[in-house]
Parts: C-alpha cells; structure tokens; sequence
C-alpha cells in the first residue's frame, strides 16, 4: 500500500512539472500549405531556422500544398491548440471563405488564433515595352477605347485579384486571361500574346531591369525599397488600392494566450533581426511584423474585403 501512494504521488509531481514545463518543450510543427521552394515556403524556412535558435527546439516545416491552401490549413485547424502546431497562411486563407462558400472544412476566422504577420510580398503593374502607355494614366485611357487583356497566375490568385481591383478602382473593362501558373503568363506578357499582368517583384525586377517589361506602379500602399522610384497606384489617383501577398502565422483556436504571445514575440524578434531582414528582402518580400490583436484585425478586414470582391466580380477558383 505505501509502495502504491508514494507511485501515485510521483505520478502526481510528474504530471504537476510536466503542466508547468516552460513553452516550447519540444519540436514544433509549421505548416505551409505550399510547394517547397515558393516564396511562402522560403520565407517560412528563414522564419523556423530563427525560431529554432531562439527556442531552442527545432520549428520543423511541413510543407502541405494542395486546394487553394485549404490541404495544410485544415490540418492546423484540426491540431490541438497547445502551440505545437500552426499554419503559414496567406491571402488564399482570406479569399476562400468566399471563393468555396459553404464549402470549407473549416471557419476561417473562428477555427483560429492569429499569432503574428511575418512578411508582404508586393506586386508590381507592368506591361510590355510595345505597348504605347508609359504611365498608369495612360494605360487607363488605352483601356477606355476597348480591347485590352491582363495576364494572371489563375483564377483567384492574387495577381487576378489584383487586376479586378484596377478594372472596379479605374472603372474600366479589361479581359482576364488566366494561366496556370506564373511561368507561362509572364512568357506570354513578355511576348508580347497579353499586353500586361501584376507580377511579383522576385519574377519582375530583373525583366523589368532588362528591359524586356516596363514598370508602371507598385500594387502596395507605399513604395518598395528594391523600385523607390516607382509610385504606387494609390498615389496615382486610387487611394484604396492596395495588394499584395501578406504571410502569417495562425494556431488553432483555443491556443493558450501566453503560448501565442510567446510565439509571437519570438516572430518579432526574428523579424528584427538584420540577418534575416535581409534574406527576406532578397526575396523580395518585405518583414511586417503585426502583434495579435493587430493580425487578427487584419485577418478579418482582409476576409470582408475579399468577400465584397468576389461577390462584385464574380471572382471564381480553376476547378
């Protein structure tokens, strides 16, 4: 009997110093819902290496692609909400709600937590050399006589997107010819088959240096540090134009608040750092850093902009 009390206490003082046992006290497990060797991807790599050295315990990627992202991110959301699990989500997290309506595994803004914004990737609006608009002025007036085509990576991507937000924001008609992926679209822009598409900055910056596309605004609201020279749609005359793909991390919903502002802070710390400030910026993504309460905001408005997109364009996915 006493041998069976003095098991029971043990038992007791493990599970006691197990529940108190300092976050994180073994590996993690980050999400990314697209293929290795992507921008997303990357970026998430940077991010884990510099959580592992700030943790101690190794931030291991699992890159799950698949469905518009919803593959690796139902994965998240069906994880236990312990800190050990979480997603890298992206602008897909915002649109589906709206692009798979009634359709998703999963609620986008309640089945999660958000822990911290990690970086923007801005897109740039260019169109090819022959065309005979230098300003994004002029492009809007070539636009008004009829005719003109953008490019984009697929339907509901965010250079598609982005494309429908100029057409609603300049109030003109544009023909949306979409590719599978960016490789043949930017093939085609080149060529001169489609007259423009937003691109990247990592596909744009060096056809655009080499001549072979020329550069009329930049999609975000501020001016990128790779093209200072080059102004945003916004200051050209549509104030509320702003695009881009923005990358963050999310847990499951119910994630203890201490376990995601530790996460959190370590992100920012991460992002601090000029090492990996500067792998970030050669990939032409930008740190952006945005605490809890500040992602979890955004999350929200970017679902609901999206959604009034989706619903006045009839924005659609490949199926």
């Amino acid at each position: 009997m006493i041998r069976f009390v003095a098991a029971l206490l043990a038992l007791a003082v493990a599970a006691g110093a197990h529940a108190q046992s300092p976050y994180p006290d073994k590996p993690i497990r980050l999400v990314v819902p697209f293929p290795a060797g992507s921008g997303t991807d990357i970026v998430g790599r940077l991010l884990a290496h510099q959580l592992t050295a700030d943790f101690g315990q190794t931030v291991i990627v699992d890159n799950r692609p698949g469905a518009s992202t919803i593959v690796g991110t139902e994965i998240v959301a069906k994880s236990a909400p312990d800190g050990y699990t979480m997603v890298m989500a992206s602008n897909n997290h915002a649109m589906n709600p709206s692009l798979f309506e009634g359709k998703l595994p999963f609620d986008s803004i309640k089945d999660f937590a958000a822990v911290a914004q990690v970086a923007i990737l801005p897109f740039i609006l260019v169109v090819n050399p022959q065309v005979p608009a230098k300003t994004l002025d002029e492009l809007i007036a070539l636009a008004k006589k009829g005719g003109l085509t953008y490019a984009s990576t697929g339907n509901g991507t965010p250079p598609h997107v982005a494309g429908e937000m100029l057409k609603r924001a300049a109030k003109v008609d544009i023909t949306h010819v979409p590719y599978k992926g960016s490789a043949a679209a930017v093939q085609d822009v080149v060529s001169g088959q489609v007259p423009m598409m937003f691109i990247n900055v990592p596909s744009g910056l060096s056809l655009v240096t080499a001549g072979k596309l020329r550069a009329l605004a930049v999609g975000t609201s501020k001016r990128i540090a790779q093209m200072p020279d080059l102004p945003t749609v916004a200051e050209l005359g549509y104030p509320d134009f702003d695009v881009s793909l923005w990358m963050g991390l999310l847990m499951p919903a119910g994630t203890p608040a201490d376990v995601i502002d530790k996460m959190s802070k370590a992100t920012e710390r991460a992002l601090a750092d000029p090492a990996v400030r500067k792998k970030i910026e050669e990939q032409g993504a930008e740190p952006a850093y945005l605490a809890p309460a500040a992602f979890s905001k955004f999350v929200v408005d970017e679902t609901k902009r999206f959604g009034e997109l989706v619903k006045d364009v009839g924005l659609r996915v490949d199926q």
